[in-house]
């Protein structure tokens, strides 16, 4: 089992040197994007990718993917899809995407509107841990639905609001498995209820993770992290989240040798740290 993901060849040697290129020009700013090439990314990195493998043993045809990010599954998703449209608002991330996979179409667009596709086009559409940032998300389950072809099928995940340590102040909202529920029930009649959770060796990094997050969040007796507002966090939630990961990579050996095998689909979805919900049309 490698302690990292596998050093990339030929073309992808290009792609992982644009990646860490756009590292150093403020792409990977924020723990929100997780890489597949920083150690202390790793255990966010291979919890969602797993998703990426559990949807590419049942996608063909069209797939239109929403918040494609740089491309996470990109190598997994591009064989089996007869065409491919990745959307996503980083103008950078896009470019750099558009460089290296020729054989696939990119835009750089702001979800939820997709005015530029036309109704019942794409046989599936993937978007993983995208709706939590999405302010109007019912356009945004309305705008997916519409864009898949009858029968067609959406593949979401998110965070499960009751496994999250602190406030996220890039998220919007989060989601527990009713709520979730309700709002895909709203356009979508068939809905497949899902969970993503990690084996022993996630849990004990989980407990290490959420103990040094216990420490940090005791001095905010005022409960600041609810009443400031998002953009006021962000800095000093960066700063800590980035302190953190790099603190457990250098004293946790967990950090390292998670792996896409730690973890499984959970068919409840209340006791799973990511909701993995299947919606068709």
């Amino acid at each position: 089992m490698p302690m990292l993901p596998p050093q990339p060849t030929s073309r992808a040697d290009k792609w992982s040197i644009a990646l860490a290129f756009s590292r150093l020009t403020g792409l990977y700013n924020t723990t929100e994007i997780s890489s597949g090439t920083i150690a202390s990314d790793n255990p966010i990195h291979q919890r969602l990718l797993f998703p990426y493998q559990q949807v590419a043993s049942c996608i063909a045809g069209s797939v239109l993917e929403l918040g494609c990010g740089w491309g996470r599954g990109l190598a997994l998703l591009l064989p089996k899809a007869s065409h491919y449209t990745g959307i996503d608002k980083n103008q950078q991330l896009i470019s750099i995407l558009r460089a290296n996979h020729h054989q696939a179409n990119f835009v750089a667009a702001s979800i939820p509107s997709l005015q530029f596709l036309e109704d019942n086009t794409f046989d599936q559409v993937i978007s993983f841990q995208v709706i939590e940032h999405i302010q109007d998300d019912d356009s945004f389950v309305k705008e997916a639905y519409r864009v898949l072809k009858p029968g067609g099928q959406l593949f979401l995940t998110t965070i499960n609001k009751n496994f999250s340590l602190t406030r996220n102040p890039w998220h919007v909202r989060e989601y527990c498995a009713d709520s979730l529920a309700m709002l895909l029930g709203k356009h979508f009649s068939t809905i497949k209820r899902q969970g993503i959770q990690g084996n022993s060796r996630v849990q004990t990094y989980n407990w290490h993770h959420a103990e040094a997050v216990r420490k940090i969040t005791r001095f905010d007796v005022l409960n600041l992290q609810y009443r400031l507002p998002p953009w006021l966090l962000r800095l000093p939630y960066e700063l800590l989240n980035r302190y953190n990961r790099n603190r457990l990579v250098a004293s946790t050996q967990a950090a390292l040798e998670i792996s896409c095998a730690d973890f499984s689909v959970s068919e409840d979805p209340d006791k799973s740290s990511d909701l993995f919900y299947v919606a068709t049309k």
